[in-house]
């Protein structure tokens, strides 16, 4: 009985021991942990400090990876010409007989067309042929198969696409053809349908190399487009302006080498008399608007050489003369009719020129133009 006394007070007398022990572990491992929590966190970088570690790893690498992919000594690739101005087009293919309808539909239109931002220049054209023998200019319906201008198209030149594209998607476009009501839409397209053979065909293009001279005389505007008196013996409108242009195929391929051609030649345009304007325009099939369809590279140009001229007079005038010559070099007799207006050919014998530029031959396309609106700094 004595010694089962004495075991259970010695037990007694433990348990309070080993509480203590216990408790004094617990502490030692709280303290040990907060230092050791501590210890890491006074480690850790902040977020901008990572942030910038990220940063100059990556700066690192890029500047390893150009000093290995792009050396110094080694220049880019030549792109594409920048554009100068925005120009946009429409084809129309005017029923015989229809031409002064056609063109008193557009002396007498509702339009705001000068008075809207970004707008530089516009003149309607209608296609004629030339006769170098005596002189004489012939009005040319349009209706051959190699040819996709038809026999009239307006011309209009934007200072840039986004001004463009402001107007076709405002109220002016629509006052201008004949949206504003339904009854206003069913006449213009009621007598669209008697003037032309099929709908319009727009074309848009950005306008490179652009040469311009301020117009000798402002054409009088009333509220933002021309006021003319329209002939009362029912003729055409009178010629305003001169206008030779040369179709070229160009293949995507030689678009480049196209450009510097034509960026590379010397150009005596400027000191002509006579000259209005000058633009190598560049197809823009990425544009689309009502009445757009795809184009066929095949039979429609993928560039346009536009120049204008004040009359026939001072075109022939150039063609004859020294400045001529010196852009296209000698050309023999039964050439010239193809090239005098395709200033950007090379001045090589026509035998020993590239062929491989373009895919079919350049194509000269004539036309006299009238309604012209101008800025006071021309096109």
């Amino acid at each position: 009985s004595s010694l089962f006394e004495d075991q259970r007070d010695q037990k007694r007398l433990t348990k309070p021991i080993k509480m203590k022990i216990t408790l004094v572990l617990f502490l030692l491992s709280c303290l040990l942990t907060t230092r050791l929590v501590k210890s890491f966190v006074s480690n850790i970088p902040s977020v901008s400090v990572v942030r910038r570690s990220i940063d100059i790893a990556s700066s690192t690498i890029d500047e390893v990876t150009s000093s290995k992919d792009a050396p110094a000594n080694i220049t880019p690739p030549e792109k594409l010409l920048k554009r100068d101005r925005y120009i946009a087009s429409n084809r129309f293919a005017v029923r015989r007989g229809k031409e002064a309808k056609f063109e008193k539909r557009w002396a007498t239109r509702k339009s705001r067309l000068a008075e809207l931002d970004g707008f530089r220049y516009f003149h309607l054209m209608r296609r004629v042929t030339l006769d170098d023998e005596d002189g004489s200019v012939k009005y040319d319906s349009g209706n051959d198969k190699d040819s996709s201008q038809g026999n009239y198209v307006s011309l209009t030149v934007w200072n840039d696409k986004s001004n463009f594209n402001a107007w076709r998607k405002g109220d002016a476009f629509r006052e201008a053809h004949g949206g504003t009501s339904i009854g206003a839409f069913v006449s213009t397209m009621v007598s669209s349908i008697r003037v032309l053979r099929g709908t319009p065909k727009p074309a848009f293009y950005d306008g490179l190399l652009v040469q311009s001279e301020a117009p000798e005389f402002m054409p009088k505007t009333v509220d933002g487009w021309r006021n003319v008196e329209f002939p009362k013996d029912g003729g055409t409108l009178p010629v305003e302006c001169f206008v030779a242009c040369n179709q070229f195929f160009v293949p995507k391929e030689n678009a480049v080498a196209f450009e510097q051609r034509w960026a590379n030649r010397e150009s005596k345009l400027r000191s002509c008399e006579g000259f209005v304007s000058f633009a190598m325009m560049r197809r823009d099939a990425k544009t689309k608007t009502h009445g757009s369809e795809e184009m066929d590279e095949s039979t429609e140009p993928t560039y346009v050489s536009t120049t204008t001229w004040k009359d026939r007079e001072s075109f022939d005038k150039w063609r004859s003369g020294s400045n001529f010559s010196k852009s296209h070099g000698q050309q023999k007799a039964r050439n010239e009719d193809t090239d005098k207006n395709n200033e950007g050919l090379s001045k090589k014998e026509p035998q020993a020129r590239e062929t491989t530029m373009w895919s079919r031959p350049p194509k000269p396309i004539f036309y006299e133009g009238t309604l012209v609106i101008s800025t006071a700094s021309g096109a």
